[in-house]
């Protein structure tokens, strides 16, 4: 997986090395050297984990009753 340093030396992490390290705007890493000379991308701090709220975003179809939207934001079954 590659990437490109603009001229401000700046690097777009790649979307699935971002998701791994759970990191995402604002996050911030730190680059360490380790004894073999490769360097390590190490988030600072994971990201909290997605509210209740934001992992049912867009699952509530088109046609679904304000009743049936209600039950899938209490978790009903």
């Amino acid at each position: 997986m590659g990437a490109t340093v603009t001229s401000k030396g700046q690097v777009t992490i790649p979307k699935a090395v971002r998701d791994f390290l759970g990191i995402g705007p604002g996050s911030k890493v730190e680059f360490r050297r380790v004894e073999d000379g490769s360097v390590v991308v190490e988030p600072l701090e994971k990201r909290r984990p997605e509210s209740r709220f934001a992992q049912l975003r867009g699952q509530a179809g088109a046609g679904m009753t304000t009743d049936e939207i209600m039950a899938l934001t209490r978790g009903d079954e």
